[in-house]
């Protein structure tokens, strides 16, 4: 196996539109991941250290602008990316900064919110906004979208607008394994999950996923993960560490799921 994943955190929440927080979740996953409690493999027994080539560490960033011109710099370093976030505004750069190495890509994004607002609350860079920027960019061929369990009647507009493939909770069992064509990027949002077992979000939205069904939804799906992010873990908001060592768990999969050429 390759060494060819570089870690990273963006520590960044100056785009949260409800809480701020979210700029200390790379620490705060760190810590559960390398606190003693859990060994460092996922479930397929990818050996992780075998797959990355660094761990760069956390980049405090003061000006949204710096993220792309980061994530170029980054990609000079490691063949496929995974970065910690910071609220879900990272991913619209990032992103933006991948298409130089993959200029054709798909998204596989997990969340409870659609994200697709043309604008929210006068900023079109918001957390709530990325993948509205990154499809009229053309920065990917493909978005699917699955535990949506917020959709109003604009984004809604949007998601046909854009094309976008969306299995919302409420028709989940009618998801099955994904397979991707093209290199795929994968953006989890900690509040994808069901709050009872993910607390720690600014954005508590009740009725999500179970940590078992985002695990198994990783590793059934089909292509080649050439990048991922894990945003919105807050801090502030967690219970007992509950959601720090959920993600940490998620992280491995994500990490497990660049590892696999199973396309």
């Amino acid at each position: 196996m390759d060494a060819n994943v570089l870690i990273r955190g963006i520590c960044y929440d100056a785009k949260s539109s409800f809480l701020r927080g979210p700029a200390r979740g790379p620490a705060g996953i760190r810590a559960a991941l390398h606190s003693g409690s859990m060994n460092g493999f996922p479930e397929d027994l990818t050996d992780l250290g075998d797959l990355v080539a660094r761990d760069a560490g956390d980049f405090q960033v003061e000006e949204y602008l710096q993220i792309e011109a980061l994530t170029l710099q980054h990609l000079q370093e490691g063949q496929k990316l995974f970065t910690l976030g910071g609220d879900h505004s990272i991913t619209y750069p990032i992103v933006k900064a991948l298409g130089s190495k993959y200029p054709r890509l798909d998204i596989l994004h997990i969340d409870a919110h659609p994200d697709l607002y043309d604008q929210y609350e006068g900023d079109p860079y918001s957390h709530a906004c990325p993948f509205a920027r990154i499809m009229e960019e053309g920065l990917a061929d493909r978005l699917v979208q699955v535990g949506i369990r917020t959709l109003n009647p604009h984004q809604r507009d949007q998601a046909l607008k854009f094309g976008v493939e969306s299995y919302p909770m409420h028709a989940l069992d009618q998801l099955g394994p994904l397979t991707f064509s093209n290199p795929v990027y994968i953006s989890l949002d900690m509040d994808a999950l069901d709050p009872a077992f993910a607390p720690g979000v600014s954005h508590r939205e009740p009725g999500g996923m179970t940590t078992r069904q985002v695990i198994s939804l990783l590793q059934g799906l089909r292509g080649e993960v050439v990048g991922a992010d894990l945003v919105e873990y807050n801090p502030l908001q967690d219970l007992g560490d509950t959601t720090a060592f959920v993600g940490a768990k998620l992280m491995k999969e994500l990490l497990g799921a660049m590892a696999r050429r199973n396309g």
